[in-house]
């Protein structure tokens, strides 16, 4: 080994961690975040890369619970629902983080118009073949929300068959089946997915448990009609019914975070209906075309009487040119939204065009993009004014990777992007919120890509300059609080990943992150939060895993997930009596494969720490607070 090579090993191995990656993790593996392929190793932006088989070996049983036990993201329930959780990146705090990540699905944008995080518990977990995580970059592909980066979802195709079945401890049951057919002239892949489980708390004052069970069909066909056109018709279907718990004070939590609080339980359900079609052409000369239109329509309705419609109808059109060491592409991009109340029908418009391009030269890649949107807003009550305006914004990113030998690349990239508010921040109470504008960000990342021998190490600093971040201003109450801007802020931070094979038994991996997110100046609050920290943001994380070949069919994993202390989600004073305590969670798990067949255990929490997310003071909502484990059992047909 290098002597620079054991010295970030050991660094490493003494002081950050990760999860376990498969062997294969230790190489290269191909990037298309920007719809052109790089090896992530020579790729002029910073990337995190999971594969399928590190999604299987994992036990997952959700996304969710893979992003969360697996990477580097911050992942937890929204206010309590497992269902719709929060995803914070780069320190942009666990309570609004989502909304400056932009998560797609082949393409297909899954951000919301309202404050409604992601719904990726709609992704079956069997039907993902790997995720792409993009730091710091992806607002010219993508446009609005992309001031922290981007998660890309890109599902498999499956020639065969697939299924799993599990079952554990409070009632959880995971089944999936995947399968597909593939020929000449057309393929079709087919996903289903059941989870369900009886509840992780006590009953609530009604005698109603916290369970939950979900349904996801996914049916993609393609077909061939030359060697240079496909065609593409698309079908998901989602249907969720949960109940989950409300917050605790904190004597409630320290007592048994499974209790009640002597309060009822919130009830869920939730439908969702995407269809989408598209197609790409070969037009020769090295220039390939891609359309697709989705149309999505949802429903979600809580125990209160809330009820919601959401349709969602959206276009994406590209042509790239492609030839030796030059890739240019272009696109044109429209989302329309609509969110039906009881007493009105909320609308956001993005139309945007982008074009973008890299060129290698020699051991240099050198990558620029520019886009340009418009954003529309519509209120329209049943009795009332109906309301219109629009934002026009811009985006733009430049990189550079440039490889010193085999084994070292360096990279840099500078990137702007935007964040423009959604429905809820953008309307109060019938009228425009003149408080709020849209968010501005500049990113710069400097990074090394080391991969020697058995080993694989990513390491990445940052820093983030913001405009206008968007935040709640809590007052205590609900009737005087508001959505604005933070007048000015920052962050900065370093990250690592390393996959290192020990021998040909033992492999581990690691996933570090030093994050630092400050308030410059906001006027809100007289002055009490310039200087603070932004609350939310745990200054360290770290994820730990190891995985020992106790056989050459059998396999050992061991992970831990740990992030630091800090300020409660709406502490942006810093002056909170209660924090948010550090996250602690240990997994377990065995597998053992068996010629087409795997078995599999997996123990969660395996010391049953008491987990929690912190609001305020005494409003605390238990979030991964037991142990739990599940046995199943993996078959290929």
């Amino acid at each position: 080994m290098h002597r620079h090579n054991r010295i970030a090993a050991g660094l490493l191995l003494g002081t950050l961690s990760s999860i376990l990656h498969a062997q294969e993790s230790v190489e290269p593996v191909l990037v298309t975040a920007t719809r052109s392929e790089f090896r992530d190793t020579e790729a002029p932006y910073a990337s995190e890369v999971h594969g399928r088989r590190d999604i299987e070996r994992s036990a997952a049983v959700s996304l969710y619970d893979y992003l969360d036990r697996h990477s580097s993201l911050n992942v937890t329930p929204g206010f309590g629902n497992p269902f719709v959780q929060k995803i914070d990146m780069r320190g942009y705090g666990i309570g609004d983080g989502h909304q400056n990540i932009v998560v797609t699905l082949n393409g297909r944008r899954l951000n919301n118009i309202d404050m409604v995080p992601q719904l990726l518990s709609a992704i079956p977990l069997a039907s993902i073949e790997r995720i792409e995580i993009t730091k710091g970059s992806g607002s010219v592909l993508y446009g609005d929300g992309a001031t922290a980066g981007a998660i890309h979802i890109i599902t498999r195709d499956i020639d065969g068959a697939a299924v799993m079945a599990s079952s554990g401890s409070h009632g959880i049951a995971a089944s999936s089946v995947a399968a597909g057919i593939n020929g000449d002239y057309a393929g079709l892949t087919v996903t289903a997915e059941n989870y369900r489980q009886d509840g992780f708390r006590d009953p609530d004052t009604a005698g109603t448990r916290d369970a939950a069970d979900s349904d996801n069909l996914q049916a993609l066909l393609r077909v061939y009609p030359s060697d240079s056109v496909e065609l593409r018709l698309g079908k998901a279907l989602s249907w969720i019914d949960t109940v989950y718990g409300k917050g605790l004070t904190q004597a409630q939590f320290e007592a048994d975070p499974a209790q009640n609080g002597g309060k009822t339980y919130t009830g869920q359900t939730f439908r969702a209906d995407n269809s989408s079609i598209g197609l790409s052409a070969d037009l020769g000369s090295a220039l390939r075309l891609s359309l697709d239109h989705h149309r999505e329509d949802k429903r979600s309705e809580y125990s209160s009487g809330w009820r919601s419609d959401y349709d969602y109808r959206s276009t994406d059109l590209a042509l790239h040119y492609s030839a030796g060491d030059l890739f240019v592409g272009a696109g044109l991009q429209n989302f329309d939204g609509s969110r039906k109340g009881s007493y009105d029908t909320t609308g956001k418009e993005n139309t945007g065009h982008y074009a973008q391009g890299h060129y290698r030269l020699g051991a240099t890649t050198v990558a620029a993009g520019v886009r340009r949107e418009t954003v529309r807003y519509s209120y329209r009550p049943t009795a009332g004014s109906v309301l219109a305006d629009d934002h026009t914004l811009d985006a733009w990113d430049v990189g550079v990777n440039h490889r010193l030998d085999e084994q070292l690349t360096l990279f840099a990239s500078y990137n702007s992007a935007f964040q423009a508010p959604d429905i809820d921040r953008f309307f109060s109470g019938g009228s425009f919120n003149a408080f709020i504008v849209p968010a501005r960000s500049r990113t710069l990342n400097l990074g090394l890509n080391h991969v020697g021998a058995g080993n694989k190490l990513k390491l990445t600093a940052f820093h983030i300059s913001l405009d206008n971040e968007i935040y709640y201003y809590s007052t205590g109450d609900w009737l005087t609080s508001y959505n604005t801007n933070i007048d000015k802020s920052h962050k900065y931070g370093l990250e690592v990943q390393d996959s290192y094979r020990f021998n040909e038994r033992l492999n581990g991996s690691f996933n570090y992150a030093w994050t630092r997110a400050y308030i410059d100046s906001e006027d809100a609050g007289g002055g009490a939060y310039d200087g603070k920290e932004l609350p939310g943001v745990s200054e360290h994380s770290v994820v730990l895993g190891l995985g020992y070949a106790l056989t050459p069919q059998s396999l050992l994993t061991l992970s831990h997930s740990w992030r630091s202390e800090t300020w409660a989600a709406e502490d942006f004073a810093n002056s909170f009596s209660q924090k948010q305590a550090a996250y602690h969670s240990t997994g377990l798990g065995y597998s053992h494969r068996l010629e087409r067949m795997e078995l599999f255990v997996r123990i969660d929490n395996l010391f049953d720490h008491a987990n929690g997310l912190w609001i305020s003071d005494d409003n605390i909502y238990p979030v991964n607070f037991t142990r739990t484990w599940r046995v199943g059992i993996r078959a290929e047909l």
